[in-house]
């Protein structure tokens, strides 16, 4: 009796301070954020999730891999946005498509790069990062 290995990818997606950690395995293509389905997102929410899912379908054909992507941290918007980041980089790596990379980088390079920016440092002795203290010549 042979056991043939899982193959199981897990991949990580960051925006802003949210975290999002996609497992990918072989399946049936079923996708779930925080142990919810897909389909009980709020419209705008899955849209921005299917983005990857729907260029994935039309270059690899059906899809043969379940996705568990567990969010953390950050605003809702912001782990949506982590979310979509981790499942393309999984699903990039579980096909190991370079047809499929060139789409998503074609489409949206935000759906494989992370965007790095921050909120900037607040500066000694003054009230936010930017702003100076007021000074009066009188």
């Amino acid at each position: 009796m042979s056991e043939e290995k899982i193959k199981k990818i897990i991949v990580a997606g960051k925006r802003k301070t949210s975290l999002a950690k996609a497992i990918i395995v072989a399946g049936k293509g079923e996708i779930s954020l925080n142990k919810r389905k897909l389909q009980t997102l709020e419209l705008f929410e899955r849209l921005k999730i299917e983005e990857p899912l729907r260029i994935a379908d039309k270059i690899l054909g059906e899809r043969k891999f379940n996705v568990e992507i567990k969010m953390r941290g950050g605003g809702a918007k912001s782990q949506i946005e982590a979310a979509r980041l981790a499942l393309a980089k999984a699903i990039v790596e579980f096909s190991k498509s370079k047809e499929l990379r060139e789409a998503y980088l074609a489409y949206d390079r935000n759906m494989l790069v992370a965007d790095v920016r921050r909120k900037e440092a607040y500066k000694p002795g003054d009230s936010k990062a930017r702003s100076k203290r007021q000074s009066s010549k009188r």
